[in-house]
């Protein structure tokens, strides 16, 4: 659609090509960055400029878009929420809504729409793990790009815990796919509320009609709340999930991860009319299966007609979707309230973050020259204990051996040269999103296990230590879950030389532990008021800690460091902390943060870096030039900071000065990890690209390897170095591993 006589020739420096569209709030319009790239730019129409509480919620709308970007949604790119006429630039996503393509070309069927169904429950699942509530999924706010759906118009989403604004006296939604509790009160929707709309979108893609449709939206909103749901038209296969999606109650329905297995476990062509039972519920106890021979895992099994709609699945003659809800366990809330403000981070070695590296000349990712002996390009896959949750894991690499975990695997021994697997120790319970290995020592792998759904009596989380050889456990501890909300990166337990600092499952005190004994060696309790998670950094090791208040609001604006030794737990003196901020790595010595730049409850971006000087208890601030939004990372005495389109840049942790910044062709890339002459940056995708320490000059790039999320933020690195040998874990438990001197060719 051209440009029009009134439209703008450009906004915000980006020169406009042409009409995307036009509602009642706003027009989008094509435009373009000055590299070329494509850009849908949203123009607030002026008689909403002055209207403060729209300002409100366009700010909201801008700041929850940044929170997910990338996440199967379109990426922000820039945005004025300030300006008179406030805008927001997100990448251009090609193709037609949902509501387009029923309206053009008829309801969809069989694989194309097992497809849909489980691309836009990955998009609820990544949407809801960064804290936000869309609010409004519907068929015009679903693209379907080359790429599968995309998920757009963030215009009345809020944080998950966020109930400051509802526009006043009026309920905002489309009724056909609004939730029971949208209708009724909209200030208290929730995550599942986006999962009510889903089944309903489910059921219109299938049918070409809403599940509730009426002749009036009175009437329609009636039926939401009130009737029973048409679903008669519906495949059988989907039809008993989709039922469980339309509970009128929210704790009826699966959440966004729960909801994914289930659509993974139904055949590809949604055929069959049955729903067969699952086998007996599973107990606590680690499952540690020995291994022979390179990728020797079998691939999962076609799924039949009659495949179990899901876990919990019970004798024939009652509906799934009723029978599912008895067999759910949530995952711990804490946890998953503020998952996506850091991703999970796995002590790599002393003073590591997730593989960041620590002080110079001490990346834990710099190789010896060599490649292992008889090394071959390899690629495998590790199931954990929950073949239907698949998820990522996380490695560390001593001599030829990997130890990886992460999700459903506790931890698994594979070999660097080949691929094989000694043994794998699973984990029975649904997995907290970003949490994977402990770290190892010589002899020891530590992991974490979460309790079996069929075990409510056990503890929901333990750290576990497993022999290095055998894969026998050696012991194991229930463990605190307050680290994400204190530190913003998942990590309540760290490797420390030969031992392994935990916090109690009470969140009271830091323990120590000999790694391969499990023998207590100090117990130090949390300053009073406080709840603490420790932060490695180089040598030395760090409590974070914060007042019970701001951790119970999950707003840290104030924590507080404190030096902990070692050898004996003995905490140093208090050293306050500008916050909100977050720790990325070790410099000199000192620790090194990131300061969070907050609007509202959402983090978008980094603004400021802070260095602790542990013998003098001084923290030196430093000012950005401007918001860095993306996942931050530490290497080598830089800091990195990756962004969802692919800009990587480079800051000084001294001066917080900008070294250099690089475009790369890996969007929502975690790193970096260094070694081989080379900082690489990883995608769940599996796509990894390799940049020059010294300018950030692109050395290589591959092509995805696995199908993933691209857009994920706040992600641990995913690379691992081993010798010359790069080991990459990607999507649904892949690992893959190449010559750094021979990556995979691209296409």
């Amino acid at each position: 659609m051209s440009l029009r006589g009134g439209d703008p020739a450009e906004i915000g420096g980006y020169p406009l090509e042409a009409r995307l569209g036009s509602g009642g709030m706003g027009t989008v319009f094509l435009a373009r960055t000055s590299s070329g790239r494509p850009v849908a730019i949203k123009l607030i129409h002026q008689q909403f400029a002055g209207d403060d509480e729209f300002r409100i919620r366009f700010r909201q709308e801008v700041a929850a878009a940044r929170r997910v970007s990338g996440a199967f949604t379109a990426a922000v790119v820039d945005a004025a929420p300030e300006a008179e006429q406030p805008w927001m630039a997100t990448t251009y996503i090609e193709g037609n809504t949902l509501a387009q393509h029923i309206a053009a070309e008829g309801p969809l069927n069989g694989a194309e729409l097992r497809r849909l169904a489980i691309g836009l429950a990955e998009a609820l699942r990544d949407i809801h793990r960064v804290g936000v509530v869309h609010r409004d999924l519907k068929p015009s706010n679903v693209v379907l790009s080359p790429e599968g759906p995309r998920v757009i118009d963030f215009g009345i989403s809020r944080a998950a815990d966020q109930q400051t604004l509802t526009m006043t006296g009026r309920v905002i939604g489309t009724p056909p796919f609004m939730s029971p509790e949208q209708l009724q009160a909209p200030r208290g929707v929730g995550p599942r509320s986006d999962v009510f709309s889903l089944g309903t979108l489910l059921v219109y893609s299938a049918t070409g009609h809403g599940p509730f449709d009426a002749d009036s939206p009175y009437m329609t909103a009636y039926q939401v709340v009130h009737e029973e749901p048409s679903l008669g038209a519906v495949p059988a296969a989907l039809r008993a999930v989709v039922e469980s999606c339309l509970d009128k109650e929210p704790e009826g329905r699966p959440s966004a991860d729960e909801l994914l297995v289930l659509l993974r476990d139904l055949p590809a062509d949604l055929g069959g009319t049955e729903v067969r039972p699952t086998g007996a519920g599973r107990t606590r106890d680690m499952i540690t299966q020995h291994h022979s021979g390179a990728g020797d895992t079998p691939p999962p099994a076609a799924p039949a007609a009659d495949a179990p709609a899901g876990p919990g699945a019970g004798s024939s003659g009652t509906l799934a979707g009723r029978r599912l809800r008895r067999g759910w366990r949530p995952v711990l809330a804490a946890a998953v309230a503020v998952a996506a403000i850091g991703g999970g981070v796995t002590a790599l070695k002393t003073g590591s973050f997730g593989g960041s590296g620590g002080d110079k000349g001490d990346s834990v990712a710099a190789p010896a020259a060599a490649l292992p002996d008889g090394f071959a390009p390899w690629r495998t896959t590790v199931r954990g204990g929950d073949e239907g949750i698949p998820d990522e894991l996380r490695c560390v690499a001593r001599g030829d051996a990997l130890f990886c975990g992460g999700g459903g695997v506790l931890a698994t021994r594979i070999s660097a040269v080949d691929g094989s697997k000694a043994w794998t120790a699973k984990s029975p319970g649904v997995p907290v999103q970003g949490m994977y290995l402990v770290g190892a020592t010589d002899d020891t792998v530590l992991g974490y296990r979460f309790a079996s759904q069929d075990a409510p009596q056990d503890p929901p989380r333990e750290v576990v230590a497993i022999d290095a050889d055998s894969g026998r456990e050696l012991w194991s501890v229930p463990s605190g879950a307050q680290s994400t909300a204190v530190t913003g990166r998942t990590q309540d337990a760290v490797v420390a030389g030969s031992a392994v600092v935990t916090v109690d499952a009470s969140n009271s005190r830091f323990e120590a532990r000999d790694a391969h004994s499990g023998e207590v060696t100090w117990k130090t309790p949390f300053p009073a008021g406080t709840q603490c998670a420790p932060v490695p950094a180089g040598p030395r090791l760090f409590a974070m800690c914060a007042t019970d208040a701001e951790v119970d609001a999950l707003e840290v604006r104030h924590p507080t460091l404190y030096t902990l030794d070692r050898a004996s737990g003995t905490l140093g003196g208090a050293i306050p902390v500008d916050g909100p901020a977050r720790p990325v790595g070790a410099d000199r010595g000192g620790l090194v943060l990131l300061q969070e730049h907050v609007e509202g409850t959402a983090l978008t971006g980094y603004d400021g870096v802070a260095r602790v000087d542990p013998a003098t208890r001084k923290v030196t601030y430093s000012r950005l030039a401007k918001t860095y939004a993306g996942t931050p990372g530490m290497a080598d005495g830089t800091v990195y900071v990756s962004g969802q389109t692919g800009l990587v840049t480079a800051l000084d942790p001294a001066t917080g000065r900008k070294k250099w910044s690089r475009q790369t062709p890996v969007e929502g890339a975690s790193g970096p990890v260094a070694g081989a002459g080379a900082l690489y940056f990883s995608s769940a995708t599996g796509r990894v690209v390799a940049l020059s320490p010294r300018d950030g000059t692109p050395l290589w790039s591959t092509d995805p390897q696995a199908e993933g999320a691209s857009g994920e933020e706040g992600a641990s690195p995913r690379v691992t170095v081993a010798g010359g040998a790069v080991i990459v874990a990607a999507a649904d438990n892949t690992l893959f591993a190449f010559d750094a001197r021979k990556p995979p060719e691209s296409a």
